[in-house]
């Protein structure tokens, strides 16, 4: 199979025609026929739908689609790799709905200011969906907090160990965490994810008894309730860096109680040095707290 083929195949689904998508890589309209009925011959199947103007993917092209993508991001990733060329192309990079997702935005902008030529891609989803994509090469790297499902075919690096804080509104009398979180209304926050259950469980083991007046399932939400004077809960640090005047804030867990975040990859990823140095940038941008590899 002919990446020349790929790239064009790319290019017409892209732009919408055939004629678009010769512009686009510099061939004409009848080159790109002739590529993408080579195409279809050695798939043995038609990947458009041919009835309708402009023509669109069949359900075998959108397979095709994706998997051509992954391909000729591979292929270039490697050129790249071995060439020792600036680093170009697109890197795709997954996030959990996390609270850390905001540490990404600055490491991001950092990274592009890194490698100029390389197109970013930030893709949310679940940490099993992540894992998934990243192992399928659809992702190059994602973000996921400490997960003892990670395949052996991966890596996960973590980047950040962050401490958990009780918070209550801004203007509540000094008081240890348990006694604000057992005095004032509760904003519990309720998700499948790692970090819910480690504040239930510490909850639980230290016999706090709460008076839950909301269940929310965004950290982010939880602290705008709290902030908004609603009541009190728990949220670790990268959620409260924006809002750290705005509330009053204890250390949470006896001892104190942390979380890991980190990047998952290949373990022979050809994004190697982007990883890497992604990294670098959430280690920075994540202060004392900040895990170095």
């Amino acid at each position: 199979m002919d990446i020349r083929q790929l790239k064009t195949f790319i290019a017409i689904a892209e732009h919408g025609t055939f004629a678009k998508a010769a512009d686009a890589v510099g061939l004409t309209p009848s080159a790109v026929s002739q590529q993408i009925q080579s195409l279809e011959s050695e798939v043995r199947a038609e990947l458009f739908d041919r009835s309708t103007r402009p023509i669109t993917l069949n359900s075998q092209g959108l397979q095709m689609l994706e998997a051509a993508q992954g391909l000729v991001r591979a292929a270039d990733d490697v050129v790249d790799a071995i060439s020792g060329k600036s680093v170009s192309g697109t890197f795709t990079i997954g996030s959990v709905r996390s609270s850390a997702l905001s540490l990404l935005p600055k490491a991001i902008i950092a990274l592009k200011n890194d490698f100029p030529d390389l197109k970013i891609k930030l893709h949310v989803a679940n940490t099993d969906e992540l894992l998934n994509d990243v192992v399928t090469g659809r992702l190059d790297s994602a973000m996921v907090a400490e997960y003892s499902g990670v395949p052996s075919t991966l890596r996960w690096s973590p980047f950040i160990q962050e401490p958990l804080f009780a918070i209550a509104p801004k203007g509540t009398p000094p008081m240890p965490a348990a006694e604000m979180l057992s005095e004032l209304p509760y904003v519990k926050f309720i998700s499948r994810f790692r970090l819910a259950n480690i504040i239930e469980t510490e909850v639980a083991r230290r016999g706090i008894v709460t008076n839950v007046i909301a269940e929310i399932d965004t950290i982010t939400a939880v602290v705008a309730c709290v902030v908004n004077g609603l009541g009190a809960s728990i949220a670790p640090w990268s959620a409260l860096k924006e809002a750290s005047g705005e509330m009053v804030a204890v250390p949470f867990g006896d001892p104190p109680i942390s979380r890991q975040i980190g990047l998952i990859e290949r373990r022979a990823s050809p994004r190697a040095a982007v990883i890497d140095r992604l990294h670098q940038h959430l280690v920075s941008f994540s202060g004392k707290y900040g895990l170095a590899r």
